[in-house]
Parts: C-alpha cells; structure tokens; sequence
C-alpha cells in the first residue's frame, strides 16, 4: 500500500482536552497527555495529534519552553523542541511520524523559528535514520542526559543524542 494511500484518512490537529479519554484509552500516559494539553493551554507547546479512522495513530509534543536539560539551554538558547514522538505499533512505517514532525515543523514556521531540536536515545538507531532523513543533524555537543515521563513512574533518565534541523522560512 503506498504513503499516499495510507495517509488519505489522516488527519494530524492539536489535541484538546476532550480528546484526553480517547488518547489515555488508546496510548495510556493519562498523565502525560494531562501535563502536555496543560502546558498547550498556557502557550508552552502543541501536542500535536495524528486521527486514522477517528482513533488516535500517534503524536508528538513540540515544546516552546525553556529546555529542561542544562547542556540544551546553554547550547540551543530559545530553540523549540520535538519531544515524545510515538506511533502506535499498527500504524508505524506508513509515514505518520513523518506527517507528525512535518507539522510541527510547518507550525514553527509560521511562528518565524528558524531552528528545532529534538533529542534520540542513543540506542534508537531506527528513529535516529528518521531524523536524519529528514534533515536533522548532530548539534556537535556530545550525549546529553535526557528525562522521560511515563504513568506511574519517576522520570527515567536516558543518554541521548540531540539532533537540530535548520528550517527555512
């Protein structure tokens, strides 16, 4: 099945608050999701959410705040960030995370950013080639200690590589 036909039906929007029980049904995470359409709410970022079908297929968070990580604020002052980019398993490899970033890009863009970073686990060499497919390079600062959230957990800490594309405008 081709791209285009596989991404016909899809329909990628900023979540809203109503689409919190249909998001935690389909990918758990509620307080993820709950902190994320929080943050949205306030100016901080978009979740960004991927529909096939009317059920949720993916999502990604692009993050205007200031980076959480030391080495990304010294580093990348003012650089929005791609964060928790997820599709579920029965959607992967049809080009939903593609659409998702490309999106998120779009929508920087539009709001005159010239760059955005995202951070891979070092160990994610599959997603690390998605990046990079689509332009993302090495920020040349060495591995950085990122944290991930998930329900009912501490943050959990991974070595990560950070990528950063150039974004014309």
């Amino acid at each position: 099945m081709s791209d285009l036909l596989q991404l016909s039906d899809l329909e990628i929007r900023p979540a809203s608050w109503a689409d919190l029980h249909t998001l935690t049904e389909a990918l758990g995470q509620r307080r993820y999701f709950s902190e994320r359409l929080a943050h949205q709410q306030q100016g901080k970022g978009v979740l960004f959410t991927a529909w096939k079908h009317n059920r949720p297929a993916g999502h990604v968070y692009l993050r205007l705040e200031i980076a959480e990580e030391a080495e990304i604020r010294r580093f990348l002052p003012g650089v929005p960030f791609l964060t928790h980019l997820e599709v579920l398993r029965e959607y992967r490899n049809g080009g939903i995370g593609t659409t998702l970033i490309a999106t998120a890009e779009e929508n920087l863009r539009d709001l005159r950013y010239g760059r955005v970073a995202l951070a891979v686990e070092v160990s994610n060499v599959r997603a690390a080639r998605l990046y990079e497919r689509l332009g993302y390079v090495g920020w040349g600062c060495g591995e950085v200690v990122c944290h991930s959230v998930f329900d009912g957990d501490a943050a959990r800490e991974e070595r990560c590589d950070v990528l950063v594309k150039r974004l014309r405008l």
